[in-house]
C-alpha cells in the first residue's frame, strides 16, 4: 500500500510551508534518507528528506504551493501501484493551497486599498502643512525659514544656503553670493549679509572647504517588501515582548585567561583547518552552567514551568535579510572542538540555503553575539518560547586596576534577559556569577 508524504512541521510555530521544488519527479524512484523537495518556511529553505522507499507514485501538488502543516503532498510506493487521490484528501491540501494564495493577493489588495485611502485622507492636511509660510502674513519669521527647499536651479554655486530674500537682493545688487560668508542658521547667507557684504568690509570671504559638496541627485524613497524570515522575526519578536515581561542582568568578566587558552588551542590545531572561536567557549561555559540553573533552560507551560532535560544551545546567525538560531544539542556534553565544528558547518548550511531541519529546531536557550562587529554591549529579545537568551558584546583589551595598579586587560559584558514569569533577579545573576568560574578559569572547560 502507498505510503503517504506528508507537508512536516518544522519548528513549532510553523502552520504552512510552500513546496519551492520536487528534487525527486513522478516516476523516480526514491531510498528513505534521500532529498525528496525543499519547502520554504516562514525562516528557511529546507531540503526535507524521504521518511519512505520505494517510487514516487505521485506529486499531490505543485511547485509553488503553499500546504498547511500534515496535509499530504505526496504518494510513494510500489511501481505501478494506483493512488487514490480523493481517499487521501490531496485536493483539500490542493485546495487549500490554492485559497491561501487567493487569500494572501486579496489580503494585499486590500492592504493597498486601506493605504490609498490612509494618503487620500492625509493629502488634504499634507497641503494644507505645506502652504508656503508667505501665505501667513500675520507672523514675520526669520529669512532663514524662508528659505526656498529647491535652491539648486543651477544659478548658485554649489554648496551656497541663501534665503529667498538675500538671493533676491544678491542679483538686484550684482553681489557674488560665493564670495559672502553667510551668519545664519548652518551657514545660510540673510538679508542683512548682502546689505554687508554692499557695503564693503562688514563681511568676510566664504571659507574654502565648508561648501557643500555636489552629491548629485538624492536617492527616492524605495518601497520594499518584507522577506518571509524578515516578517516571521518580526511577528515573534513583537509576541515575545508582549507576551514576555523582559528584564535583564548584565555581567562583565575577565577574558584574559580565556584569549591566552584560545591562542594557544589554536596553535595546536595549526593546520588541522579548525580555529577555537570566543564563542565556542561561551557555548560550552553557558551549557555547563545551565546544569547549575535548570530553572533557565525551561519555557513556560500553561501554568508550571517546563525544564528541558537536554541543553540545546541556540546560536544565533546572521543571514540575508534576516537571522536564523542555528541549534548546538547536548553542548554541555560536547567537547570544546565538537561545538566549533559543528556550529560553524550548520552557519555554512545556513548561509548557502542548505539548511537542514535538524539545525534550525530544539534549542533551549540562546546565545546572540555580536562581539565581531565591535558592539561593546547590548540587549536581546527572548527567542520564544525560551525562558532566556544571553547576549555577548566583543572581548576588548582596556584599562583595568589590578591589585591598586592599572594594567591591560581583556574584558567581555554579556547580558542574560529574562522571563520574569519563569525566573528573577536574584537567579539571573547567580547564573552569570557560576558561568563566571569557567569563562575566568577556561582550563574547566576542557576538563569536563
Amino acid at each position: 500500500m502507498a505510503e503517504i508524504v506528508t507537508m512536516p512541521k518544522l519548528g513549532f510555530d510553523m502552520a504552512e510551508g510552500t513546496l519551492v521544488r520536487w528534487v525527486k519527479k513522478e516516476g523516480d524512484k526514491v531510498e528513505k534518507g534521500e532529498l525528496l523537495a525543499e519547502i520554504e518556511t516562514d525562516k528557511a529553505t529546507v531540503e526535507v528528506e524521504s521518511q519512505f522507499s520505494g517510487t514516487v507514485l505521485k506529486q499531490l501538488v505543485a511547485e509553488g504551493t503553499a500546504v498547511p502543516v500534515g496535509k499530504p503532498i505526496a504518494a510513494v510506493g510500489e511501481a505501478g501501484e494506483k493512488v487514490d487521490e480523493k481517499a487521501l484528501g490531496s485536493a483539500g491540501a490542493g485546495e487549500q493551497g490554492s485559497l491561501r494564495r487567493e487569500s494572501t493577493v486579496a489580503s494585499e489588495g486590500i492592504d493597498a486599498a486601506l493605504e490609498n485611502g490612509k494618503q487620500e485622507a492625509r493629502s488634504p492636511q499634507e497641503a494644507k502643512e505645506q502652504k508656503p509660510i508667505a501665505a501667513q502674513p500675520t507672523t514675520k519669521l526669520p529669512d532663514y525659514q524662508t528659505a526656498s527647499l529647491s535652491e539648486g536651479d543651477g544659478h548658485l554655486p554649489a554648496g551656497v544656503r541663501v534665503s529667498p530674500l538675500a538671493r533676491r537682493l544678491a542679483r538686484e545688487r550684482g553681489i557674488d553670493l560665493q564670495a559672502v560668508r553667510g551668519s545664519g542658521p548652518m551657514g545660510r547667507i540673510t538679508r542683512k549679509d548682502v546689505e554687508a557684504a554692499e557695503q564693503g568690509g562688514a563681511v568676510l570671504p566664504a571659507l574654502p572647504g565648508l561648501a557643500m559638496a555636489d552629491l548629485g541627485p538624492v536617492r527616492p524613497d524605495e518601497r520594499i517588501a518584507l522577506s518571509r524570515l524578515r516578517a516571521a522575526i518580526g511577528r515573534r519578536m513583537a509576541q515575545s515582548r508582549q507576551e514576555a515581561p523582559h528584564f535583564n542582568v548584565t555581567h562583565e568578566y575577565d577574558m584574559d585567561r580565556v584569549m591566552d587558552a584560545r591562542t594557544q588551542a589554536n596553535l595546536a590545531l595549526e593546520g588541522s583547518g579548525e580555529k577555537l572561536s570566543v564563542n565556542d567557549f561561551v557555548i560550552r561555559a553557558a551549557a555547563l552552567t545551565l546544569r547549575q540553573y535548570p530553572n533557565l533552560n525551561a519555557k513556560l507551560d500553561g501554568d508550571a514551568v517546563l525544564q528541558f532535560g537536554h541543553i540545546n544551545i541556540g546560536v544565533a546567525v546572521a543571514v540575508e535579510k534576516g537571522l536564523l538560531t542555528v541549534v548546538c544539542k547536548d553542548a554541555d556534553r560536547k567537547p570544546l572542538r565538537q561545538i566549533s565544528r559543528e556550529v560553524k558547518q550548520m552557519a555554512e548550511r545556513v548561509r548557502s540555503g542548505k539548511v537542514l531541519p535538524e539545525d534550525i529546531e530544539g534549542s533551549t536557550f540562546t546565545i546572540s553575539n555580536l562581539g565581531m562587529f565591535d558592539v561593546f554591549h547590548f540587549v536581546a529579545i527572548i527567542n520564544p518560547p525560551e525562558a532566556a537568551i544571553l547576549a555577548l558584546g566583543s572581548a576588548l583589551q582596556q584599562a583595568v586596576v589590578k591589585d591598586g595598579q592599572v594594567v591591560p586587560g581583556w574584558r567581555m559584558r554579556a547580558t542574560i534577559s529574562v522571563d520574569h514569569r519563569v525566573s528573577d533577579g536574584a537567579e539571573a545573576a547567580q547564573y552569570l556569577q557560576a558561568m563566571a568560574q569557567y569563562l575566568e578559569n577556561p582550563i574547566s572547560l576542557f576538563m569536563q
